[in-house]
């Protein structure tokens, strides 16, 4: 005994996409599942860079650690700028704590504590 196969179907065929939405919907569902809980499972968290000032909050002198030799400075117009070893007024620039300067470790340290770097 045949199928019953309604008149208005009888010569027609499945739109190509269909089979390939039938054939694949199942296996991108299932990656789709397995890489979100592969991103809410990964603890991945960037952890904030440490700004490196010497001593505790009431010391006056500072010490920097090796290899960390950018200076953040304060300017009159109360700017967060970081200065790199080479540029114009690296040598000029003193870092002075109890307004807030400091030294940092790399570029992206300064630039995540929120300091731009000099133009000059």
């Amino acid at each position: 005994m045949g199928r019953i196969v309604h008149p208005k179907w009888a010569g027609a065929r499945r739109p190509w996409w269909r089979s390939l939405v039938a054939a694949r919907l199942s296996l991108v569902l299932a990656l789709l599942g397995f890489t979100s809980v592969a991103y809410v499972a990964t603890n991945d968290q960037h952890q904030l860079p440490r700004v490196h000032t010497g001593g505790g909050s009431s010391s006056k002198i500072v010490f920097r650690k090796a290899g960390c030799d950018i200076k953040g400075n304060i300017n009159e117009r109360g700017e967060h700028i970081y200065h790199m070893p080479g540029q114009e007024y690296y040598l000029a620039t003193r870092v002075n704590p109890a307004r807030g300067e400091r030294w940092f470790c790399s570029q992206w340290e300064a630039w995540w504590a929120g300091w731009r770097k000099a133009k000059v």
